[in-house]
């Protein structure tokens, strides 16, 4: 197996609230939700760079497809990182994730390790940390 990602598929509660989210609130580019004319088979992906992809899927379909039990939400079972340029910019993406609906869980700060950081959650209560690291910077 080689070490990549390509695609990031994130179980949700209600997909058009979490479509609006990402599409009107974060700005993230998409066709919209697709695959609607199957059992299971309603999914948005969001184009990230590097051709990377979120999806978003009902968590009963996730669920389904991979043949485990649906379980109860857990904020803590993983985050999603969003590095950025500068501490301005961690400053700006979560105050455009708050407008979007987010909960802010950490406000911006400047962090033990050196960076600047924040995070929220989405609507589904996904955890994400928006940071600056001085020493790794975002691939454009």
């Amino acid at each position: 197996m080689k070490p990549r990602i390509t695609i990031i598929t994130i179980g949700v509660d209600d997909l058009d609230r979490s479509l609006r989210f990402y599409r009107d609130g974060l700005g993230f580019p998409t066709r919209g939700i697709v695959g609607t004319e199957y059992e299971h088979g309603a999914v948005a992906f969001f184009d990230l760079t590097n051709g990377q992809k979120l999806a978003i899927w009902g968590r009963r379909d996730l669920a389904h497809e991979a043949k485990v039990s649906l379980g109860p939400r857990s904020a803590t079972e993983f985050s999603l990182g969003h590095n950025v340029g500068s501490k301005a910019e961690v400053d700006a993406v979560i105050g455009q994730a708050h407008r979007a609906g987010a909960t802010i869980t950490d406000p911006p700060h400047e962090a033990f390790w050196g960076g600047y950081t924040g995070s929220f959650q989405d609507p589904d209560g996904h955890l994400w940390e928006v940071a600056w690291n001085p020493d790794m910077y975002p691939a454009e």
